[in-house]
């Protein structure tokens, strides 16, 4: 498991690959705009889907994300 300090970097890192450092900074301050709870969004992630449906999902992106 990696550790918070990880997380954030390497997600630092993924977002300023993705939109350069000016728009990573404004996706950054744009997300602690809002209030969001994550525990409460997780919740209803797979909701309404069955186990297979949901299994299905995960190998779907583990196909498509081979680095994971």
């Amino acid at each position: 498991m990696r550790t918070d300090t990880i997380i954030r970097t390497e997600g630092t890192q993924a977002l300023m690959a993705s939109l350069g450092l000016v728009e990573a900074e404004r996706f950054i301050m744009l997300i602690q705009k809002e209030a969001f709870d994550y525990t409460r969004w997780q919740e209803n992630l797979f909701e309404g889907m069955s186990i297979e449906e949901i299994s299905q999902k995960a190998v779907d992106f583990r196909n498509a994300n081979k680095t994971f």
